[in-house]
């Protein structure tokens, strides 16, 4: 059998996808609570995340979200990880700025903790895509694209995408080469 350039290294972004996945979450939590969602998207959901975060771009007159809408689209998959929205009940932990975890709740503020463990579990992500040789970028705008498609659990209210592509060139860092691309696509 023969495995042409492009479909090899496609398949291989989707292996190293399901990598980071389990890298993800398999990082270490704070109080060994697990508040960490983490998904892959390709194909027609990944077009669709990516209509959401241009939409976004648009709406909000925010140029870059359009920008990160088209290099969704030219990923060949995206890894999203969110937190969920859950305090983790510490007494007179206050770390988040408020006095106790019932005032997070009441003020729909984010546990600190499960932020913090959100960094972490996309650090250990990309490792594995940097590990790989695989290109990718950690976005904001595709992750509020990504909240607004809800494909996490509403408990998930903070969320980054991570696109992974093997042109190359990488279409996340050199923006200029992203339109002679799309024309050899």
């Amino acid at each position: 059998m023969i495995y042409k350039r492009e479909d090899a290294a496609k398949e291989a972004a989707m292996n190293v996808a399901k990598k980071m996945i389990a890298a993800a979450v398999t990082a270490p939590k704070g109080c060994g609570i697990d508040n960490i969602e983490a998904i892959i998207l390709d194909g027609e959901e990944k077009d669709i995340l990516a209509k959401h975060t241009r939409d976004i771009g648009l709406e909000t007159e925010t140029d870059f979200f359009v920008r990160d809408a088209r290099t969704i689209k030219l990923s060949h998959c995206v890894v999203l990880i969110g937190a969920k929205n859950a305090p983790i009940d510490l007494e007179n932990c206050g770390l988040c700025g408020l006095e106790n975890c019932g005032n997070t709740r009441r003020a729909g503020a984010n546990c600190a903790f499960n932020i913090v463990d959100l960094g972490i579990a996309i650090g250990s992500a990309v490792s594995v895509a940097a590990d790989n040789r695989i290109d990718n970028r950690v976005l904001f705008s595709a992750g509020k694209g990504a909240l607004r498609m809800k494909c996490l659990s509403p408990q998930v209210k903070v969320c980054f995408a991570i696109p992974l592509s093997t042109y190359s060139k990488s279409i996340y860092y050199d923006r200029e080469s992203e339109d002679s691309l799309v024309n050899t696509l």
